[in-house]
């Protein structure tokens, strides 16, 4: 029998279930009530919300955070000059993430496509993301290329600066050195 999820937008009632996953998955310090908070409402413009949350009855096992196009800053990680559209018509896929008994499964994929399914009717031409090289097996990468994602750029130490600040990199510590692709997903 093939188990049914249950995939729905993010909401302030799943922030805890987030927390504690994103924690688990990404290092102690990734996720907090103040962050989780400012991250969900830079995904919803219009009236839409581009976050989805997914579940295996009442388990939370995976959740997609995306910012909407002109909701989000444009840091020095980034580099909008190689984009082929403009800033404020890019979101930003902040967080992907899956519990790993439940990967393999196109959860990951699904979520992406419900994000970009609502990007699209905030008004974005295109989604940028920065993904973990150090991911096991550089899947982070192989999987967003495989949805359509295109590398711009890599980006050597992205999270050293949080690591700094308090995050606790599931494979570096307190001093983060792992490296992210800059990657973008063009829109039809």
């Amino acid at each position: 029998m093939t188990k049914q999820f249950i995939y729905k937008n993010l909401t302030p009632d799943d922030f805890d279930n987030i927390i504690t996953l994103g924690n688990f998955v990404h290092g102690d310090g990734y996720l907090n009530s103040e962050n989780i908070r400012a991250w969900y409402e830079k995904g919803i413009k219009n009236g839409i919300n581009s976050g989805y949350v997914v579940y295996d009855q009442n388990k939370l096992i995976g959740f997609r955070i995306t910012f909407a196009a002109g909701q989000w800053h444009v840091d020095k990680w980034c580099s909008p000059q190689l984009w082929k559209v403009p800033v404020d018509k890019s979101c930003y896929f902040k967080c992907n993430t899956v519990d790993e008994n439940y990967r393999g499964h196109g959860i990951g994929g699904q979520l992406l496509k419900l994000s970009i399914a609502a990007a699209k009717e905030q008004g974005s031409l295109a989604g940028v993301s920065h993904l973990w090289r150090q991911s096991p097996g550089n899947s982070a990468v192989k999987y967003f290329t495989k949805c359509g994602g295109q590398l711009v750029k890599s980006h050597p130490d992205k999270w050293y600066e949080d690591s700094k600040n308090g995050y606790n990199c599931i494979l570096c510590g307190y001093n983060c050195h792992c490296e992210a692709a800059e990657m973008i997903i063009y829109f039809d």
